[in-house]
């Protein structure tokens, strides 16, 4: 009989749990760690990726399924950064909730002023083009401090009672990125106008915001790998424009990064994908550390 009663307790934890927080799942751990800003302790947040992985390239694993099938709110990216992904997720996961169009389902990418967005035609022969625009925006606090807006509109839709809790975390998060942003900007103003090598696409909004240039990607076209021809003429054109360091997010590969690099010469870069969300750090704190990053490369620093 005592053993049954435990068993029922827990049965009636498990089913009436003490904390009825909004539970928001966030695709990259960018959005993850904006929503924690916003929700604090009134929302229970999760990330289906880590910052090592390429969000472009995810495996839609069971346990995914289960983070989606209990979310109140999916924060997505947008832009087709998770069409490979995320669409077998929503409907695995048997939430009507959070699939694309419910009130459940936010598209981050609808508050930022998009970059690159194609001319013409988009087909496969162009490589991994996004016909809607780069989804790679995160990489500008100035796009990420509106993406926060949204998030706390909708999670203040969704859980009105909470909605003021949501909306003072929004005003702290908001002065802690401005002040910040107003810090990190006199620290980079050196690397403005500055001629700068990419492995991918995917840093236009840290250029618009930075103000350096891009003038070569070592991909031929977005999400092919380099070739020894097309890597040659980034190398020849890096050398004649004097590129002041070759940038690339941490999850690609390196070799031929760093052969590029120390023929130019100039230093490697390599930037956080995102924020460690899992590991307890912030979008802050991410942002923080690409700033530092690049800021030791202009002082001839190792990264």
């Amino acid at each position: 009989m005592r053993s049954f009663s435990l068993l029922a307790t827990l049965l009636c934890l498990l089913s009436f749990p003490a904390h009825a927080d909004l539970k928001v799942v966030a695709t990259v751990p960018d959005l993850a760690a904006i929503a924690r800003a916003i929700g604090g302790e009134d929302a229970s947040v999760q990330s289906l990726t880590v910052s090592t992985q390429d969000p472009h390239f995810v495996d839609a694993r069971p346990n995914l399924m289960l983070e989606l099938n209990r979310a109140d709110l999916l924060l997505a990216v947008g832009l087709q950064l998770e069409q490979g992904w995320l669409p077998v997720l929503q409907t695995g996961a048997r939430n009507p909730k959070v699939l694309t169009g419910a009130s459940g389902f936010l598209d981050c990418s609808q508050f930022v002023q998009l970059l690159d967005l194609p001319k013409g035609e988009v087909n496969r022969s162009q490589g991994d083009v996004h016909p809607a625009g780069n989804p790679h925006y995160l990489f500008d606090p100035r796009a990420a401090l509106k993406v926060a807006r949204g998030i706390a509109a909708r999670m203040g839709q969704l859980a009105p009672d909470k909605a003021q809790h949501y909306q003072s975390n929004l005003a702290r998060f908001t002065q802690e990125l401005e002040t910040a942003r107003a810090g990190w900007e006199k620290r980079l103003a050196p690397l403005k106008g500055a001629p700068v090598v990419t492995f991918h696409k995917s840093l236009s909004y840290l250029a618009d915001w930075v103000g350096f240039e891009p003038v070569g990607f070592l991909e031929p076209k977005p999400g092919i790998p380099p070739n020894p021809s097309h890597v040659g003429q980034v190398l020849a054109l890096a050398r004649t424009r004097k590129a002041r360091m070759l940038l690339q997010e941490e999850y690609y590969p390196t070799s031929t990064s760093r052969l590029v690099a120390s023929k130019i010469p100039a230093p490697l870069v390599e930037l956080p994908g995102g924020a460690d969300f899992r590991g307890g750090k912030t979008y802050v704190q991410r942002m923080d550390e690409v700033v530092r990053r690049l800021e030791q490369a202009l002082q001839g620093k190792g990264t």
